[in-house]
């Protein structure tokens, strides 16, 4: 596989691992919970990270954002800023990784596209990271709530959002590794056609001075051999 086709593989990755983690964060679904009536459901509560809310058995939802930011609780709120760090890693991410691919003609030569792309893949291995941390904060807390037998609030389980952002953490990771595999390819081809081209002037060199002999002639042992023809006796 070429260096280009690998750059366009984790550009088509690491963009749809950011675009399902941008649309995870204002997904409702984090975690839900129902109460069931005789026959069907008789409301729906689920919350976000930003409101929390209840659906009846009629469609209807009366949403509560939450209050204040700083009576939150902090996985919340390590949450928020994890997932929004993701988003924004995961936008310089995509500019440095449109700049720094071999198919797009800007970034100028290809040693700085290089280092622009290994930029571009750093970012998007940290922004998957911000956002399987944040997600996996999130279950960890639902999980552990639900499975305690002394608590005795509402439990909720896992909503549909916390399996998109991890889906999404995968793809961006995935993304920024084959970013960095194609960087590592593309500099040992360089080597390779550094060395296979410095064979050839060492070549054209020594033939150069072959050349020069050459035409120069035979050495002359005239003089040297009229010297010795004098002190030859002596």
């Amino acid at each position: 596989m070429s260096s280009m086709s690998t750059e366009i593989l984790a550009f088509v990755l690491a963009i749809s691992g950011w675009v399902l983690i941008s649309s995870t964060l204002p997904t409702d679904y984090w975690k839900v919970s129902s109460i069931d009536g005789t026959v069907i459901t008789t409301a729906t509560f689920w919350s976000n990270l930003w409101k929390t809310c209840v659906t009846d058995s009629t469609g209807v939802s009366n949403c509560k954002d939450f209050p204040s930011m700083l009576a939150l609780d902090g996985y919340i709120q390590v949450c928020r800023g994890l997932m929004i760090s993701a988003v924004c890693l995961g936008f310089f991410g995509s500019i440095f990784a449109l700049v720094g691919m071999k198919c797009t003609k800007i970034g100028g030569s290809d040693k700085t596209k290089a280092r622009v792309a290994c930029l571009a893949g750093i970012n998007f291995i940290l922004s998957g990271l911000c956002s399987l941390t944040a997600c996996s904060l999130y279950a960890h807390r639902i999980t552990s709530e639900f499975f305690d037998p002394m608590f005795i609030a509402q439990k909720f389980e896992l909503g549909a959002a916390l399996f998109i952002g991890w889906a999404g953490s995968v793809l961006c990771i995935l993304g920024g590794v084959v970013f960095c595999f194609s960087l590592a390819e593309g500099f040992s081809k360089s080597r390779a056609n550094y060395a296979y081209s410095g064979a050839p002037s060492f070549i054209s060199k020594s033939n150069g001075k072959a050349t020069e002999n050459y035409h120069k002639g035979p050495p002359d042992y005239s003089n040297s051999s009229r010297q010795f023809g004098k002190n030859a006796y002596v």
